[in-house]
């Protein structure tokens, strides 16, 4: 596995100079002015940055978290969005609000197909069952209380339990006034760790969705594809109790005011501006091994893709279009299709791109510099070599640990183990109790259980179950469970047919499948567990102490990990240092502002892409078939050139889509794209092909990010909704 480049070098490099490194990625090259999701605190360092491409802020004002633009923006735990007005009115994709438009359709008011809009408060509907806002009042640097206690010594599973006990501490100090989510981050593989600490309003109601033939247009064949015209946008509204606390769903709630909201640009942008990001990117890999980025490219997206693509047949041969089972599913399938699409596209660009080329001559360089100083190897040296090895521990389980992952889409088993889970949790101490179980959990635990009702259908479930143990069936015994393997009746080899009618018996004789059952089961103890005769309790009952061992097993590892990562980040920080440049941590989740121009890109040889789209080109595309079917109405308005106030002036015309160099990733679905006052100018909800590679890698030349325009918000809210409610209620500037 070692490359041609180590190899190659001076024997004075030794062993180090065998073990594959990672690096920033500007360490093969120069600083690329748009590549970064920075923290709000780093902001006033690239304040002259900011201020020669365009900003018209204070920078300043980008590090409070107290003051707008920071406060404005929001998190709804896997998207991003913002207020736009005081009146707790948030605007976000419409893909993450997408669920709860689902969990409100039936056959008979099927909201996806139609749209949904509230055109008085009272009209507002509950969002699916544990929709959250998240503000983000205060972020901490918490690392000196996460690590007390431990030493260079502590073994892997004492590390990992004592960094556990002291973040459940920290949390639960910060939780104490009952309105407050909080979570400690690891920023750099650990060497930092930060506390957030976010308001969390529980009343969120759905406001507006258009219809799916906009909010979705072009569906999953133009998901990561350019030219776009994709009306992604939708709202939801924050409400609280009328004494301005965060509380669970009432009549009598009021909505959420907000101490900052954007104003909406109704002038646009051009190409060449300013334009700035400021979301909750979920995960990018940018500081990850050579071992790893192989790993992940060359095995594991390429097997994740398998499992999803067959998982989204079963649920198509399962359920009819349009039936209650399909809208079920509508969701899961979104998932699904996107990631599948997302996972090839990776492998694809990674074959095509010199990534990995160029990830191994950062090594090169970075074993070059820690080699040239005497110090700087006795300080490095084990530690990047304690890591790989770990790395390469970590792959020997690969199959196994994929497919126990994928379990998850058996949603009755999965259910049963979470539930069973929580009554052995129960036993303990809150303090000791695992993340997830938790008194501050169990809300949501609760509300996850109802939403089955609305995510869920026998047939599908059954079917992906039988799918998901043949390929359990093909691991090494060794790798297998013995609780499912006799459960389910696996021995050497698998029976089908036998495996299907155990299932088939199972769900016949579950009652996991009634969701009073479930709610139940929420305050049953161990005792009733283990004195259960439902078929998936006793299952979940079965297999609980192997799940136990093998979660043993990951923190042992995972310990080991925190004790050697770190050491790793701080000799890929000296170098970046060295070099004059600064650095930024993978994404987290956490609240980042990234910054670039509008500007298209040459994707390929011969081919330019152009940095708008415009109505015209809903025209062009349409073809009256799912996804390419924009509403009748919509394409007689644009032949006749309804264009309103909404007129772009280079175009002529309604721009739809937009490009731009900001840095994103997955979990930046939402961000607004700002102007250089901070104004919105539009939601970021996807990137071009050739972004794909982004959680890993960033290149200037092809990275870029698709945000649906504002304009074309308004006109579609304006002309095709009648959404003036909304209008009134934004503050729209010129």
């Amino acid at each position: 596995m070692f490359t041609t480049a180590l190899q190659s070098m001076p024997a004075l490099l030794n062993k180090l100079a065998l073990i594959p490194i990672a690096c920033f990625a500007t360490i093969a090259g120069h600083a690329v002015a748009d590549e970064g999701m920075w923290q709000p605190h780093q902001l006033p360092d690239l304040s002259e940055q900011l201020l020669r491409l365009g900003l018209e802020i204070n920078p300043e004002n980008l590090s409070r978290l107290d003051q707008f633009p920071m406060n404005a923006v929001v998190s709804l735990g896997g998207c991003s969005a913002s207020f736009v007005s005081p009146q707790g009115l948030i605007v976000t994709n419409h893909h993450c609000i997408y669920g709860s438009v689902q969990y409100n359709s039936t056959p008979e008011n099927n909201l996806l197909t139609d749209g949904f809009l509230a055109k008085q408060l009272d009209q507002e509907i509950p969002t699916a069952p544990g929709t959250r806002v998240y503000v983000t009042e205060e972020v901490s640097d918490v690392t000196a209380g996460v690590l007390s206690g431990v030493t260079a010594s502590t073994s892997g599973l004492d590390r990992y339990n004592m960094i556990e006990a002291n973040r459940k501490s920290l949390i639960a100090d910060c939780e104490s006034s009952g309105n407050h989510r909080c979570g400690v981050s690891s920023f750099h593989q650990g060497l930092e760790y930060f506390l957030i600490k976010r308001l969390e309003v529980r009343d969120v109601r759905l406001v507006y969705a258009p219809a799916t033939s906009i909010g979705k247009y072009g569906g999953d064949i133009d998901n990561w594809q350019w030219p776009r015209h994709t009306g992604d946008f939708g709202f939801y509204r924050a409400y609280v109790g009328t004494d301005g606390r965060p509380a669970e769903y009432s009549e009598d709630n009021v909505p959420y005011t907000s101490d900052s909201f954007l104003e909406v640009s109704a002038k646009g942008v051009e190409e060449g501006d300013f334009v700035m990001g400021v979301g909750y990117p979920g995960s990018t890999n940018r500081y990850r091994t050579t071992a790893e980025v192989e790993n992940e490219f060359e095995w594991y997206y390429p097997q994740a893709r398998g499992f999803r693509a067959d998982i989204i047949s079963i649920i198509n041969d399962n359920s009819a279009d349009g039936s209650a089972a399909r809208i079920a599913y509508e969701g899961t399938l979104a998932s699904l299709n996107n990631y599948a699409k997302n996972f090839q596209s990776m492998v694809e660009s990674y074959d095509k791109s010199d990534f990995i080329d160029r990830r191994r001559q950062a090594e090169t360089d970075l074993v070059e510099w820690i080699n040239s100083d005497s110090a700087r190897r006795q300080q490095y040296a084990q530690a990047i070599g304690r890591l790989q090895n770990l790395i390469e521990t970590n792959h020997e389980t690969r199959e196994r640990d994929l497919v126990r992952s994928y379990m998850g889409y058996a949603t009755l088993p999965s259910a049963a183990h979470r539930l069973y889970r929580l009554a052995k949790e129960k036993q303990k101490p809150d303090a000791d109790r695992e993340p997830g179980y938790q008194e501050r959990d169990l809300r949501r635990l609760s509300q996850s259980m109802q939403a089955i009702s609305r995510r869920y259908d026998e047939t599908v479930d059954k079917a992906t179950l039988s799918y998901l143990l043949a390929r359990y069936a093909e691991l090494p015994e060794q790798h297998r469970s013995q609780a499912t393997d006799s459960f389910f009746g696996i021995s050497g080899s698998i029976d089908q047919g036998q495996v299907d009618q155990i299932i088939e018996d199972s769900y016949a004789r579950t009652s996991l499948d009634e969701e009073a059952t479930r709610l139940a089961w929420l305050e049953s103890s161990v005792e009733d567990f283990e004195n259960s005769d439902d078929p998936l309790i006793r299952y979940a009952v079965a297999s609980y102490a192997e799940r136990m061992a093998l979660e043993l097993e990951r923190k042992e590892l995972s310990g080991q990990l925190q004790r050697w990562r770190p050491e790793y980040m701080e000799a890929v920080i000296a170098f970046n240092r060295s070099l004059g440049q600064p650095i930024y941590a993978d994404a987290n989740s956490s609240l980042r502002v990234t910054f670039g121009q509008v500007r298209g890109n040459q994707p390929k040889d011969g081919l330019v892409n152009q940095p708008f789209t415009s109505l015209e080109g809903i025209l062009g595309k349409d073809t009256g078939l799912d996804p390419f079917n924009a509403p009748a109405k919509q394409l007689d308005l644009i032949r006749a050139k309804q264009y309103g106030d909404y007129v772009l002036p280079s175009l002529g015309t309604v721009p739809v889509n937009f490009l731009s160099t900001l840095d994103i990733t997955g979990g930046n679905s939402g961000t607004a794209a700002m102007n250089s006052k901070a104004q919105l100018v539009g939601l970021l909800f996807d990137g071009v092909y050739e972004s794909i590679i982004g959680d890993w890698d960033f290149d200037d030349s092809k990275n870029r990010a698709i945000s649906v325009d504002a304009l074309y918000m308004l006109w579609v809210m304006e002309y095709m909704d009648g959404a003036t409610n909304l209008l009134d209620e934004m503050t729209i500037v010129e």
